[in-house]
């Protein structure tokens, strides 16, 4: 009998592979392999093996180069030690086959929870998942955002961004190219005042804005000037400006037809650079909250300057007098109008409103009692009277807790669970 020879195990400074190889036919390793559940790959394909990349991180070291195998009849295969990577189907199919197309219509159909997933695969599907098609909406409310993920993100092709009521760290821009953002709401969003400028200063192209009780600063207000095509701005509570930033981008965002300006931190001059420069093409205007800052020359001139105002928000204007209704009469499309707590009007002035042909709703709360309000409705029986406690002027939204819309419009990429990024 002859004996066995052992094959001498080489040592760990030698030359010769160690991995595995087989003296078999070549067809019967590919036959056992896929048997097994093994996937077998072309050695003329580890060349473009694909390297996993964080999504937000940087690049990892790239995987070892697979060493070559000593026999001669094993050289045209090597075992997958990462079974996902060029995977081949039992059509023999590769995913790697696919057409960037075709991947790009699967993709779209992703979640963004799973759309960040698949970026992690490989270079390729990192690129395509960032493809601008796939992030023309984008919804990331009340998220926790770190550093540099809106510097990622935005940069991506977002054109429709809703991110309200979220802690926002340094956006970390990579680049300083303008951004493609058409409408934006960071309404009551926790970021810094250089946060905030270093995203609106590559804003250019915006025609819907809202940044609802953050505070701003004269950079911002000029970033905010050079979107000529705006059509909404919303700053109701904001502060940090001042008048002669507004009144820069007053006169230069000359296509605003919703402004809603309540509440902010104005003095007289902010008040009567608004009244003042507001643009004629205004047909919704919410300046309530403004006490004895709003006097009645600024009504004068406001009507004056914005004739085709049908939504009008003065409410809180205590310097306000029943005098003021020969201006509301002048506008020959007002259908709303807003007066509450304005209390230097008697419910009996009230009566005068009903000469307005158009007017369809009245909020006087605060003015009227009861039983007042009850008389006040007799009298005026085609005006809604007091339907509404808030006005919705320039708000991206009409009721945040049920509506996920932003003016109207559905986002299609937003985080399915409460964790941030």
């Amino acid at each position: 009998m002859h004996r066995k020879h052992l094959q001498e195990i080489p040592s760990s400074s030698s030359n010769v592979s160690t991995g595995f190889t087989c003296n078999w036919d070549s067809s019967k390793a590919s036959e056992l392999l896929l048997g097994m559940g093994v996937s077998v790959l072309k050695k003329d394909k580890l060349g473009d093996e694909n390297v996993l990349q964080d999504l937000l991180g940087p690049l990892p070291c790239p995987p070892r180069k697979r060493q070559k195998m000593k026999e001669e009849k094993a050289k045209d295969f090597v075992i997958a030690r990462r079974p996902w990577v060029l995977r081949e189907a039992e059509s023999g199919v590769s995913w790697d086959a696919l057409p960037d197309e075709l991947l790009l219509a699967i993709f779209a159909y992703l979640p963004l929870n799973d759309l960040l997933k698949v970026s992690l695969i490989c270079k390729r599907w990192h690129s395509l998942s960032f493809d601008e098609s796939l992030w023309q909406t984008l919804d990331l409310t009340a998220r926790n955002l770190p550093p540099g993920v809106i510097g990622r993100l935005l940069p991506a092709g977002v054109t429709v961004f809703r991110c309200p009521r979220s802690c926002i760290w340094n956006p970390l821009f990579e680049t300083s190219q303008p951004l493609k953002v058409q409408h934006m709401d960071l309404s009551n969003c926790t970021v810094c005042v250089a946060g905030l400028e270093s995203i609106l200063c590559r804003c250019e192209r915006l025609q819907n804005l809202s940044l609802e009780g953050l505070v701003l600063s004269d950079t911002i207000i000029k970033s905010i000037a050079k979107n000529p095509g705006l059509i909404r701005l919303n700053l109701c509570g904001c502060s940090g400006f001042s008048a002669e930033a507004l009144e820069l981008m007053l006169n230069s965002c000359s296509m605003l037809e919703e402004l809603n300006l309540s509440w902010c931190d104005f003095t007289s001059t902010h008040v009567k650079a608004t009244v003042s420069h507001v643009t004629s093409k205004i047909t919704q205007l919410n300046l309530s909250g403004y006490r004895q800052n709003l006097q009645m020359s600024d009504v004068k001139t406001l009507v004056e300057r914005c004739p085709f105002l049908f939504h009008l928000d003065l409410s809180d204007s205590v310097m306000l007098k029943p005098e003021c209704f020969q201006y509301f009469r002048q506008l020959i499309f007002l259908q709303h109008l807003c007066l509450s707590r304005c209390y230097q009007i008697s419910p009996a002035a009230l009566v005068e409103l009903g000469e307005i042909p158009t007017l369809k709703t009245l909020q006087v709360f605060g003015i009227v009692t009861d039983c007042s309000l009850h008389l006040l409705k007799e009298t005026l029986p085609d005006v809604e009277i007091n339907c509404s406690h808030f006005t919705n002027i320039a708000r991206p939204t009409v009721d945040s807790k049920k509506n996920d819309e932003i003016w109207g419009i559905k986002c299609r990429l937003t985080l399915s669970s409460p964790s941030g990024l």
